[in-house]
């Protein structure tokens, strides 16, 4: 018997419920879950809003890392027992739970499994939309929006390691240190300072990464440098950025819109090999993951709150 977390429906409260362990179908395996990295889509699956909106009742948790405990038709019965991190979309947020086998990541003994669950998705975001879309070279200058998030504190990170100078905009001096912390050079505070103002005062920005959206995006396009590139990630903020074509044609700017589980659909192996080079970072020592708050799945209500209310940093993961 395992117990998982239920939405019913829209925005309607959870419930933990406990049921038989799930059997994995065809192509499938079952993991016995230690961590689940969460997200900000699963507020949006949450509240009938996410663009791959699973139907209700859902349980969410799009990345998690465990142990595999069972092997459906078709998949080989040696991977029970290995120690992997996957990408199930949803369900992660349950002592089992089903995963598609030819997305799992093989985990080396010494990888922590919460670091494993919290790498996936904003890792492999910004290694993605910084080094395959933007493009982003060494000495540019990268202008990271909403910074000290689950994949802004990333792009930070990865950022630097590449030899950009970074930009970070964050909300409070406590997010902007974590941000600092993660190699940024400037740092901005969101609620004070005027985004255009000091990103101009600074040169400019090569790349914007914007998991932000809003008024933001807006201040960000006035403080783009010409042939500049701006990633949309997300809409933090809960609204749409207002894109004005005139204003990127005049700058020669270009917007990419960037969705990682897009990958999964057009072109897995860049997002298998990605996520492999990702790992390797880690073993190597290149990144570290900033996991700001751990909690049981008993307390999965509390840190799903806790996301909404952006009272973390980093990455917000739950234990079962």
């Amino acid at each position: 018997m395992a117990r998982r977390l239920i939405i019913s429906a829209k925005d309607a409260a959870s419930a933990l419920v406990e049921g038989p362990d799930p059997s994995p179908g065809p192509g499938q395996v079952a993991i016995r879950v230690a961590a689940c990295g969460l997200n900000f889509a699963d507020l949006l699956m949450i509240s009938g809003q996410y663009q791959d909106q699973p139907p209700f009742p859902l349980t969410p948790g799009m990345e998690i890392a465990g142990t595999v405990a069972a092997a459906g038709p078709g998949v080989d019965p040696g991977l029970v027992g290995r120690r992997v991190a996957a990408f199930p979309g949803q369900g992660g947020l349950a002592e089992v739970a089903l995963a598609p086998a030819d997305r799992l990541v093989p985990l080396a003994d010494h990888m922590p499994m919460d670091e494993a669950a919290a790498m996936q998705v904003a890792y492999g975001t910004s290694h993605l939309a910084l080094l395959r879309t933007a493009r982003l070279k060494p000495g540019e200058t990268l202008l990271v929006l909403g910074a000290a998030g689950g994949v802004g504190l990333t792009a930070v990170e990865i950022g630097a390691m590449i030899g950009a100078r970074v930009i970070a905009s964050a909300r409070g001096p406590e997010k902007g240190a974590i941000a600092a912390q993660a190699g940024a050079q400037h740092v901005l505070d969101s609620d004070r300072d005027d985004l255009t103002d000091a990103v101009r005062a600074l040169g400019g920005a090569d790349v914007v990464y914007d998991a932000v959206g809003g008024p933001a995006f807006r201040a960000a396009l006035s403080a783009t440098r010409p042939e500049g590139r701006i990633l949309l990630i997300g809409f933090a903020s809960g609204t749409l950025p207002d894109i004005r074509p005139n204003h990127l044609l005049v700058k020669n700017v270009s917007v990419h819109g960037f969705y990682w589980g897009g990958y999964l659909s057009f072109a897995p192996d860049v997002l298998t090999d990605s996520l492999a080079e990702v790992f390797r970072w880690r073993a190597e020592g290149r990144i570290s993951p900033h996991i700001s708050h751990r909690f049981p799945l008993e307390r999965a209500d509390e840190a799903l709150a806790l996301l909404k209310g952006r009272g973390s940093t980093g990455k917000v993961v739950v234990l079962p």
